[in-house]
């Protein structure tokens, strides 16, 4: 007896030890948040979402809710949930997963209704505001992506945004020359390509600091285009910049699925680039987790000794998932000039870039949680121009700072461990 019972009062000290009270804290000060705003300072109009458009196979009403009902039936809720969580993390250490996205999901709720409950409209079409997002979220899902390859396998990509600024300008410039959006894209791909071998150059081979490298391509792209565009894109034949006037990438509605309510035009009414995003997230979550390949990759980017140890060309490996990760975020680029926009102009990224590498860390460097991650970030600031033209109780700058504000939770453990790769921004030496 004399001997077991240090070793459970062991236990008991590990399971404290381990026992964390950040989530419960944050709803608790989002549930005060709850009350404070959507019920003391809760508007007493109505918001009202519509679901459909014109071109909806399935015509659904409008959701007609008021603000301040509402406002306390989201706070009682959130209470509620706060509570479990605290009650939770003291018996038994750890919360729920469906109490925390529950909590979310109500949260987020309330508090749009108190937005356009507030505003002068006192409406939102949300096919608008998931397609508009769309226009953000694709360029950086792309960026994101870019991010978990080379990311995953220890190489830390700060120049996605050089990627996709270098990825725009050359789909814009090779696109007016050919007349042809497909030939824009595949030089896009080309040009993310060629700032990651710069990146894996100077980072793999002779080892210079992966942040610094990443940082100066940033700079070095954004002189680079903004000179050319100066030089070539601003002159004008007859009146027209025959040098900035790319084809276009028509979107092509999938039958059945792009009338349906929401879903259909935010996913299936797409170009051939936002259809590739798709298939992009699914295929590279199902080849990091569920092939050899990704197995290889995973142990680069953990634990590259013993990856070498087995057989694995660690450096070959990381110059193979930088290069990809180039081409996926110069294909994000293209969306810019080929889709969204269509025409280039000085430093159009806007510094998308990095927003997406916040994506990564809050996604936590998986596929699915970095695409959502994003879709969040792209909602948010579409929502930020259209609650700045409808007159809201809210500074449309809270919205722009949103993901960094979520990022800084993510990885300060608010919402679980975000950790990345363990070796990841460590060079590899092959002693």
């Amino acid at each position: 007896m004399s001997i077991a019972a240090p070793t459970d009062t062991g236990k008991v000290l590990d399971a404290v030890a381990i026992r964390s009270w950040k989530m419960p804290i944050l709803l608790g000060v989002l549930t005060l948040f709850a009350v404070v705003v959507f019920i003391v300072l809760g508007p007493d109009g109505t918001a009202t979402f519509r679901l459909s458009t014109s071109n909806d196979a399935w015509q659904l009403p409008n959701v007609v809710l008021p603000a301040k009902a509402l406002g306390i039936l989201v706070a009682l809720i959130c209470a509620a949930l706060a509570y479990l969580a605290y009650s939770q993390t003291k018996t038994r250490g750890r919360i729920d997963t469906w109490v925390v996205v529950t909590f979310t999901v109500v949260f987020v709720v309330g508090l749009m209704v108190w937005i356009i409950g507030g505003t002068t409209t006192q409406n939102i079409t949300l096919v608008g505001l998931f397609t508009g997002a769309m226009l953000i979220t694709t360029p950086l899902v792309f960026g994101s992506m870019s991010g978990v390859l080379s990311e995953r396998a220890g190489v830390v990509n700060i120049a996605i945004e050089g990627q996709l600024l270098a990825g725009a300008f050359t789909a814009a410039l090779v696109a007016s020359i050919t007349h042809n959006a497909y030939a824009g894209l595949i030089a896009a791909a080309v040009a993310g390509v060629l700032v990651s071998v710069l990146l894996a150059l100077f980072s793999i081979k002779y080892v210079v600091n992966q942040i610094i490298v990443g940082v100066v391509l940033n700079v070095l792209v954004s002189g680079l285009t903004g000179f050319l565009f100066e030089k070539i894109m601003k002159n004008k034949v007859d009146g027209v910049t025959i040098f900035n006037n790319p084809a276009h990438l028509p979107n092509i509605p999938i039958p059945l699925l792009s009338e349906i309510p929401i879903i259909g035009p935010t996913l299936f009414r797409q170009s051939i680039i936002g259809y590739f995003m798709l298939i992009l997230v699914a295929a590279l979550w199902f080849g990091l987790f569920r092939t050899r390949w990704g197995l290889r990759v995973r142990a680069v980017g953990e634990h590259p000794k013993a990856a070498d140890t087995v057989g694995i060309n660690v450096n070959r490996t990381r110059v193979l998932n930088v290069l990809a990760g180039g081409a996926v975020a110069g294909v994000g680029g293209a969306y810019f000039t080929l889709v969204a926009v269509s025409s280039f102009s000085k430093d159009m990224t806007g510094g998308l870039g990095f927003i997406a590498l916040a994506a990564l860390i809050f996604g936590r460097w998986n596929p699915i949680g970095a695409a959502l991650a994003a879709l969040l970030f792209g909602v948010a600031g579409n929502l930020q121009s259209i609650l700045s033209l409808a007159g809201t109780p809210i500074d449309g700058q809270f919205l722009a700072m949103l993901p960094y504000a979520l990022t800084i939770l993510a990885v300060s453990g608010f919402v679980g461990k975000a950790m990345a790769p363990a070796a990841d921004g460590e060079p590899y030496i092959k002693e």
